[in-house]
């Protein structure tokens, strides 16, 4: 009987510390903005008021040497599962609505591996990783519960987005609960979100470490807000630009109420905050991403580096910025780390553990190199380089230390200033049709206005051959023709999977 009671209090002590281990790991808060530029956020001096944002990032870690992934699809699809996207065939575009892709089912995505160790995990927003066949969908790829819109963009409002190939209309609202369509038209996306999340995080128990995703419209096209965000914005006189700073308004109010009802919970002393834009801003749709060159969609700085910050109060140094070189993949690994995971099962990861880098400033040397993208798909420009070991016609750039090379078609890489600054022209691109290759000193020249290529021929080539390494161990690309069966007409008018 003595030995039962003995055997009694061992389990009793071993639940009670399988619980505490439990409530102690860190909440965590991973916040995406969609095309939020570079100059779109208030500490980079921006004309845009972010004073949540400000405060969060001056509280925690402004990453200034922070890379994402020139579009959409790209970027999740790193965050999530930590891989370039040479290794998941997404390097060509974006997932179109009407299209039989996704996320390969084989790649274990974080929410999966933060369930291992205890974590309830539930996202709201946007997903953009494939919906095709139900097993692609959120609820069935690692989180406990689903609020949000599976494709790239939609109406704020009426939550509904077309797509298809150009000869035909496909339109439907795209917005599902769990799995189940859901119908609220009328109720402006940042809004519907924040309000989605905070029922997360009131109806979370707080013995069990929570991490919600929130990958948040705003401040994606179509520009849309309420009318009151606009208002403090009159005095900007491109309609564009002052609809976008009323959008980015509304969604740095959204995440500072978020972060309010954390605090009633009792939760948010022990949370810990990422934020990090998708890509850069899309000048024709409000955005700017001054003084850095080029914007979404390209292998330029404007298209790439990323608004990005850590806050937490299990950060070891705060207030500070970080220009430690860190890419989205990083953030797979690095999640898993702080709260005592492990990377079993997962395929070879390009991201790495960066914990240390960016809570305590130790530098990381396996972060000396971030392939931006290779995508074989795009039209080849101009003539091979003799004797190169990469085919320079191809669309690439990667970065090793100070040094980016680009190869092929990089995108427009005009400098835009924002509307208001009458000082500051526009400097257009003016490289020629058939220039492919640029190489930039990006410590020394972080805005790429001295091309270096002609001048360092041992160094483009030493770019080269690692773009060739690199090509080496990438898979086909996946990118299949719009599928008709997709189109809302066959499915109650909404978008969702279709095989």
């Amino acid at each position: 009987m003595k030995t039962l009671n003995v055997c009694n209090t061992l389990v009793f002590l071993s639940i009670t510390c399988f619980v505490k281990s439990q409530s102690t790991k860190p909440h965590i808060l991973l916040v995406i903005a969609d095309d939020f530029g570079y100059n779109d956020i208030g500490y980079h001096g921006s004309e845009i008021k972010t004073p949540n944002l400000d405060k969060l990032a001056g509280e925690g870690i402004k990453l200034e040497n922070y890379y994402v992934q020139p579009i959409c699809t790209p970027t999740r699809s790193q965050l999530m599962s930590g891989r370039y996207q040479i290794h998941t065939g997404l390097q060509h575009g974006v997932i179109m609505s009407s299209q039989p892709n996704g996320l390969p089912l084989d790649e274990t995505i974080l929410p999966q591996k933060l369930k291992e160790v205890g974590y309830a995990t539930h996202a709201v927003g946007k997903w953009h990783l494939g919906f095709y066949k139900k097993e692609f969908l959120p609820t069935n790829r690692g989180f406990d519960s689903y609020f949000g819109y599976l494709s790239g963009a939609e109406d704020y409002f009426t939550h509904i987005t077309c797509g298809g190939p150009r000869s035909v209309h496909m339109c439907g609202t795209d917005l599902r609960d769990n799995t189940a369509p859901a119908n609220y038209s009328g109720q402006y996306s940042a809004h519907l979100f924040a309000q989605k999340a905070t029922d997360v995080v009131k109806n979370h128990n707080t013995d069990q470490p929570l991490f919600l995703y929130l990958p948040f419209q705003s401040v994606h096209s179509p520009l849309e807000v309420p009318e009151k965000y606009i208002k403090p914005y009159m005095h900007i006189q491109d309609k564009d630009r002052r609809t976008y700073a009323g959008m980015v308004s509304a969604m740095d109010e959204a995440i500072g109420n978020l972060t309010e009802v954390l605090k009633q919970k009792g939760m948010w002393e022990n949370t810990l905050m990422v934020f990090s834009t998708d890509n850069g801003g899309q000048i024709h749709a409000g955005g700017n991403n001054y003084p850095l060159r080029g914007w979404k969609d390209s292998l330029w700085e404007g298209g790439m580096h990323g608004v990005g910050f850590v806050h937490g109060q299990m950060l070891k140094r705060k207030g500070v910025v970080s220009r430690d070189l860190i890419h989205v993949s990083d953030w797979f690994p690095t999640l898993v780390s702080v709260v005592g995971g492990n990377l079993n099962g997962t395929k070879p990861l390009d991201g790495v553990d960066q914990w240390k880098t960016i809570s305590e400033g130790i530098p990381n040397s396996q972060r000396e190199v971030i392939l931006h993208n290779i995508d074989p798909l795009y039209n080849p420009v101009g003539d091979r380089v003799p004797n190169s070991p990469f085919d320079n016609r191809i669309r690439a750039a990667v970065r090793k230390g100070d040094w980016k090379l680009i190869t092929g078609f990089p995108g427009n890489g005009s400098w835009v200033p924002p509307p208001h600054m009458k000082s500051a022209l526009t400097q257009t691109d003016s490289n020629s049709a058939v220039k492919n290759l640029w190489l930039f000193n990006i410590t020394a020249d972080p805005n790429e206005h001295n091309d270096l290529s002609d001048s360092m021929p041992t160094v483009v080539m030493e770019m080269l051959d690692l773009l060739a390494q690199y090509n080496k161990t990438a898979v086909p690309c996946r990118f299949p023709k719009p599928d008709p069966k997709s189109d809302p007409k066959y499915h109650g008018g909404y978008w969702g999977p279709w095989m």
